[in-house]
C-alpha cells in the first residue's frame, strides 16, 4: 500500500531565518523527516503550496483537493497549518473521494527543540494506513473525524465537538 504525502506549509514547515529573525518557508522538511524516521512505507510526495494556513484561500484548498483526487494512492497524508486545518478537512470530506485522508500539523516548527512535528507525522502516517476511507485530523495522539473537530486556541490543542 502506497502513501501519498502532501506538503502545504503551516507551522510544521517553517524555518527560522537568522538574518531577519522571522519564521519563513523554504524547502519542505518532509524528505528529511522520512530519512530521519527510517520510513519504510512506499510513498510519493508532492508540495502543493507553502503557506501559513491563515493565508490559505479557497483556490489553495481546491489545489489540495485536486492533488488528493489525482493520486492513485488510497491513503493520503497532508501536512497543513493548524489554524485552518478544519476548513480544508471540510472541503475534502464533502468531496467524498473514497480514500483515507489524514491531515496533521504542528504547534512548534519541526526544526525547533520540543517540536511535536515528528511525532504527529509518524502518528498520522500510521493512521492513514489503518483507518477506513474518510477524512481525519490527527494531532498529538488523537484522531478526529472531519465533521467533529476544532482547534482550541486557548489550550493549543484539537478537540472533538
Amino acid at each position: 500500500m502506497a502513501l501519498h504525502i502532501i506538503a502545504t506549509g503551516g507551522t510544521f514547515e517553517k524555518h527560522y531565518d537568522e538574518i531577519s529573525g522571522m519564521l519563513v518557508f523554504g524547502d519542505s522538511h518532509i524528505p528529511a523527516i522520512v530519512r530521519r524516521a527510517r520510513f519504510s512505507v512506499p510513498y510519493t510526495f508532492e508540495t502543493v503550496c507553502m503557506l501559513d494556513s491563515l493565508d490559505m484561500q479557497d483556490s489553495d484548498r481546491q489545489d489540495i483537493l485536486v492533488a488528493c483526487s489525482s493520486t492513485t494512492a488510497e491513503s493520503v497524508l497532508i501536512v497543513h497549518g493548524t489554524d485552518t486545518m478544519r476548513e480544508t478537512a471540510v472541503v475534502l470530506g464533502e468531496a467524498s473521494l473514497g480514500k483515507t485522508i489524514v491531515l496533521t500539523g504542528a504547534m512548534i516548527p519541526y526544526e525547533f527543540d520540543n517540536s511535536d512535528a515528528l511525532f504527529n507525522f509518524g502518528f498520522a502516517a500510521s493512521a492513514a494506513q489503518l483507518l477506513p476511507h474518510g477524512v481525519y485530523v490527527a494531532m498529538n495522539g488523537r484522531i478526529f473525524d472531519w465533521r467533529h473537530v476544532r482547534k482550541n486556541r486557548q489550550e493549543g490543542c484539537f478537540e472533538a465537538v
